[in-house]
């Protein structure tokens, strides 16, 4: 296989129905796919670990930062994001569960499925740019669709 470009490395979110578009402004992508052990090492291993074969929990994290454009997608992220919190009275100001996301890596697949927004993060100099970053984790069956 071939070596593949950062920039074909996106992060996209349900805009409507199955539409997703690409969240704008983003520099940097990087996911990282979790599969928990479960040690079941006993006086019967011999000295050697065990694990519980399908016995741990499965999650996927994603982190993005980039430039802060404005765009609608970067919009839809922050409505997603206070979205899923608490009103200020206690009640659950969420209405249908989490926003579902794509990330697409090139030449390997997608991965699709909602995904809880854990931190969102706005930063500027004095003289530079806007940027902002978020990371993700999963919050449900995450699939998986090979090039």
């Amino acid at each position: 296989m071939a070596a593949q470009k950062g920039l074909d490395m996106l992060l996209k979110i349900n805009t409507s129905g199955s539409t997703y578009a690409t969240v704008g402004g983003l520099r940097s992508t990087s996911i990282t796919l979790n599969d928990e052990s479960v040690d079941v090492t006993s006086k019967d291993s011999l000295g050697h670990r065990a694990l519980l074969a399908g016995g741990g929990m499965n999650s996927v994290s994603i982190s993005a930062s980039g430039v802060f454009t404005d765009a609608s997608t970067e919009e839809t992220v922050r409505a997603a994001f206070f979205g899923q919190m608490n009103t200020s009275d206690g009640s659950s100001a969420q209405t249908a569960a989490f926003k579902n996301f794509q990330f697409l890596i090139p030449d390997f697949g997608t991965l699709t499925g909602a995904m809880q927004i854990t931190s969102l993060e706005y930063a500027g100099e004095y003289n530079g740019e806007v940027t902002y970053s978020m990371s993700f984790e999963s919050a449900g069956y995450i699939t998986y669709a090979a090039v």
